[in-house]
């Protein structure tokens, strides 16, 4: 959850709520706070409009620092749409709903799920699209981010990637994500879900 509410957009009431969000980094191991530290410390420093001004001219406006996981299996392809259901399946399956609002492959969302439900789908979402996320990590690396710290904590949590998944993000991080291709486009390893029940809570985007 910590990670979510740092990676979101940072308005003001977002910035407002750092203060618990530095209570909660406290009770965490050591390993996994020590980059959230260095994230706030950062941030601090940087001053709220400079760190807003930040987040758009990364996350909006660099191709291969995209916030939604999808944009690196699927790109601006067709096929993307398919992967956006696929997801939005998963929520079903768990018996959670997206909000309207936000696209439901936007990371703060998926791990806002991941925190807050005890479905084991929510450890699939992320784990399915791990090599979006290890080469959002390495391209905010490359630019000097702070928000690469928060993708350190959020790697760290999950388990060693293996050699599949390491191909995969290494041509990504050559080639970028895909563009508009006819025949099949790569939409990560998440199998499509079946709704099971009514959905029970709303994630917020």
């Amino acid at each position: 959850m910590v990670a979510s509410v740092l990676l979101d957009y940072p308005d003001d009431a977002r910035q407002e709520s750092f203060g618990v969000v530095v209570q909660a980094v406290a009770t965490l191991p050591a390993a996994i706070a020590e980059p959230f530290n260095r994230f706030l410390e950062a941030t601090r420093a940087l001053g709220p409009r400079e760190l807003t001004i930040h987040y758009t001219s990364t996350f909006d406006q660099k191709r291969k620092c995209s916030p939604y996981l999808t944009y690196y299996a699927a790109g601006d392809t067709r096929k993307r749409g398919m992967a956006l259901v696929r997801f939005v399946e998963a929520y079903r399956a768990a018996g959670w709903e997206v909000n309207d609002g936000e696209l439901p492959d936007y990371l703060p969302t998926v791990l806002e799920f991941s925190a807050l439900s005890d479905s084991p789908i929510a450890q699939q979402l992320l784990a399915s699209h791990r090599e979006g996320i290890e080469v959002l990590r390495a391209a905010l690396e490359n630019v000097e981010s702070p928000y690469s710290h928060i993708l350190d904590a959020i790697c760290y949590s999950l388990p060693k990637i293996d050699d599949a998944t390491r191909e995969r993000y290494l041509k990504l991080v050559a080639e970028g994500p895909p563009v508009e291709t006819v025949g099949l486009t790569f939409l990560g390893t998440l199998a499509p879900f079946a709704p099971r029940g009514e959905a029970r809570e709303e994630v917020n985007a």
